[in-house]
C-alpha cells in the first residue's frame, strides 16, 4: 500500500480579539467550514478554540483567541485563501494575528478519522519546528486525564527552546490539542522524552486509554510571523 501523501502546506492562523468582538468571532468559528468547505485546493480544515498553556484545560479557555488551520494541495491555493473573504473578515475584526506556514515532517493517528497530514518521511531538518496534537477523550477518563495535565503543562512552560504554545481544539472538553512552537528538532525532543511528567502522561496514555482518538504530528516551520498575546514571532528555516 503506497504512502498517503501529505499537504504540500498546512497554515495555522491564530488572531487575538477585544472582548467586545468575541460574538463576532464566535460566528466565524460557527460558520467557517461552511464556507471554506468547497474551497479550491484545501483537503481539510478546522475552526478552533484556544486555551492558555497554563494547564490546558478548560477553566483555561481563551476567548480572545481564536485560530483556523488549513491544508493545501499547492502553496498558490493557500496564497489565494490568503486573499479571501474568510482571512479578511478575521482581520477585520483582530487586533493581533499570528500566522504560521508549515511543511509536514512526521504524523501519526487521525483527526475526525482522517490523515490530514498524510505520512510525511519523518525528516528532521534545520530550524524551527512545530508540533500539534489532537485527541477525542474518553467521558470515563476525563478525570484521571484532568489531573495528569497541569505537570505536563508546568514542564512544558520551563522547557528550553519552546518559542510559544496554546491549547487548541474544537471543543473546550472532550477534543482538545496543543500547538506549539520550537527553536529547534531538539527541543521537541527533549519535553516529549526526557522530561518526567510528559513521559508519565505517555505511559498514562497506553495504560489507560484515556483517547478514542488521537493525533501527533511535527512540522517544519516555514514562516511563524505576527504576535500572539502580545509577543512579537519572527521565525523560519535555518540555511
Amino acid at each position: 500500500m503506497s504512502a498517503l501523501s501529505p499537504p504540500a502546506l498546512v497554515t495555522v492562523n491564530v488572531w487575538g480579539v477585544r472582548h467586545r468582538n468575541i460574538p463576532r468571532a464566535m460566528l466565524r468559528i460557527a460558520s467557517g467550514p461552511r464556507r471554506v468547505k468547497h474551497y479550491p485546493g484545501l483537503t481539510f480544515a478546522k475552526f478552533l478554540g484556544t486555551a492558555s498553556s497554563a494547564s490546558f484545560l478548560p477553566q483555561d479557555t481563551d476567548l480572545g483567541h481564536w485560530a483556523v488551520l488549513t491544508c493545501w494541495d499547492a502553496p498558490h491555493a493557500a496564497a489565494t485563501f490568503e486573499r479571501s473573504s474568510v482571512i479578511s473578515g478575521w482581520n477585520s475584526i483582530a487586533h493581533e494575528r499570528l500566522s504560521l506556514s508549515l511543511v509536514p515532517l512526521a504524523s501519526r493517528g487521525t483527526w475526525s478519522k482522517q490523515e490530514p497530514f498524510g505520512e510525511p518521511d519523518g525528516a528532521n531538518p534545520k530550524g524551527p519546528v512545530a508540533a500539534i496534537t489532537r485527541a477525542r477523550l474518553r467521558p470515563s477518563k476525563l478525570a484521571t486525564f484532568m489531573r495528569a495535565v497541569p505537570p505536563v503543562a508546568l514542564q512544558l512552560s520551563n522547557s528550553p527552546g519552546l518559542v510559544v504554545a496554546m491549547g487548541v481544539g474544537e471543543s473546550p472538553i472532550g477534543l482538545q490539542g496543543t500547538l506549539s512552537i520550537w527553536e529547534s528538532a531538539q527541543a521537541l525532543r527533549e519535553f516529549a522524552y526526557e522530561g518526567a511528567a510528559h513521559r508519565s502522561a505517555i505511559e498514562q496514555t497506553e495504560q489507560v486509554g484515556w483517547y478514542s482518538e488521537d493525533l501527533f504530528a511535527r512540522f517544519q516551520v516555514k514562516s511563524a510571523h505576527g504576535s500572539f498575546g502580545g509577543t512579537r514571532i519572527d521565525c523560519g528555516p535555518t540555511t
